[in-house]
């Protein structure tokens, strides 16, 4: 009677040596880390500034793969299909792990049970950006003609359901304004737009106006996370704009894995990145493109992802937004 117990333990014990060779020898190969975006974007560069320290240090190739399309989902569900051994991984962001399958039905992944959060790594305020002739001076002014003139003012972001257009429905809900959403397909044709005066206003991610904000050929009417930006530190947060108390979004960046990925080999990325993310070269080029490090393990990524994807949806229910 005590062989089937023997058997069973047995088993349990060789899949447990198993696993644990297989972190002892991980990584025995290169490692591919997908990008959801195009090449030139904010994705890519953390992705690759990331990835070539964490190569030092894993003794491997970490080779960036950008795999662009609908939103980050292409990049995302290529990423959950991929083999859960530690040699694919995700560098996620909030659009295409939680926003997604809230404002497109047909989304067949779920980015928080498909995939396993290794390290969080930053995040980055957008930033509420107004074209040259657009004349309120500040946010306050802004909000008081978008009162006095209802449906006068437009918007612009990269895309229907992007957590820049979440950002601006977040704004007229908070303000109890109204303002035309225009989405672009990129940040480049936005911006060239917005500076030509084609278009008033325009919510991009901070790195993607910086250089216009401090040339002066952009308003910077405030950054959407409640404290100032390290690297426009007169720019004030929309936060202190009465209205707008506490508003708070972010784009957010960390890495993930298959979701059956070993936790071994999980736990031995997520300890290498913490380590790369410590490097002053790593550190110096995130910060100067106003990356705000804020880095967490498996579990603590877990959990604010949770609390973002609960922001989210408040918004997405709130405005009715559907990119189908």
């Amino acid at each position: 009677m005590k062989l089937p117990f023997f058997r069973t333990s047995v088993v349990l014990l060789t899949a447990a040596f198993s696993v644990a060779a297989q972190a002892d020898v991980y990584p025995s190969k290169p490692i591919t880390v997908i990008v959801c975006y195009s090449p030139g974007g904010s994705n890519d560069m953390i992705a690759r500034t990331v990835s070539e320290e964490l190569s030092k240090r894993l003794g491997q190739p970490v080779m960036v793969e950008n795999a662009a399309g609908a939103a980050g989902t292409i990049g995302a569900a290529k990423a959950i299909r991929s083999p859960a051994d530690g040699y694919t991984l995700l560098l996620g962001s909030g659009s295409e792990i939680s926003i997604a399958k809230l404002t497109t039905p047909s989304v067949k992944y779920d980015g928080q049970k498909d995939l396993a959060p290794i390290t969080m790594i930053g995040t980055q305020p957008m930033i509420l950006v107004g074209a040259p002739g657009t004349a309120p001076k500040n946010t306050a002014e802004l909000l008081a003609y978008a009162k006095a003139n209802p449906d006068k003012l437009s918007f612009a972001s990269s895309g229907v359901g992007t957590p820049l257009h979440l950002s601006g429905e977040l704004i007229k809900q908070k303000a109890k304004i109204s303002m035309e959403h225009v989405p672009y397909k990129g940040a480049g044709p936005m911006l060239t737009d917005l500076l030509g005066n084609q278009i008033p206003l325009a919510i991009t991610v901070l790195s993607s106006s910086l250089q216009h904000v401090k040339a002066g050929k952009l308003k910077a009417y405030g950054v959407t996370e409640p404290r100032r930006a390290a690297v426009l530190p007169d720019v004030p947060a929309l936060a202190e704009t009465k209205g707008l108390e506490g508003l708070d979004m972010s784009i957010w960046w960390g890495f993930f894995a298959p979701l059956k990925t070993p936790d071994a080999i999980v736990q031995r990325l997520n300890k290498e990145l913490v380590e790369v993310l410590k490097t002053p070269s790593v550190v110096q080029k995130l910060t100067e493109s106003g990356v705000v490090l804020s880095v967490r393990g498996p579990k603590d990524f877990a959990k604010f992802v949770d609390g973002e994807t609960s922001k989210y949806r408040q918004i997405v229910q709130a405005a009715n937004i559907r990119t189908e």
